[in-house]
């Protein structure tokens, strides 16, 4: 649990940034998420995030968008594009 002090500082600078109230522990997800959309290994990220398995880390954070499922399958496409001639 944070301390009021630290709630007080983190509320200040979200008002400050003009973000409305969002509990501290979404950074974390915010962070977890952005290293995934952003290529991290998730093996490394399930380690920085002190996770017990990656399993735990894939099953919370990677929730890929259409978009990203469409971009994997055109890369995958354009390696499988002499077999399929």
């Amino acid at each position: 649990m944070l301390n009021r002090r630290f709630r007080i500082k983190y509320g200040k600078i979200l008002k400050d940034v003009g973000i409305s109230h969002k509990k501290f522990h979404v950074l974390r997800h915010t962070f977890a998420t952005n290293c995934v959309y952003n290529g991290m290994d998730a093996k490394a990220l399930s380690e920085i995030l002190g996770h017990s398995s990656v399993q735990i880390t894939l099953n919370r954070y990677v929730h890929p968008s259409m978009e990203q499922k469409r971009n994997q399958l055109n890369a995958l496409s354009s390696v499988y594009a002499g077999y399929c001639a």
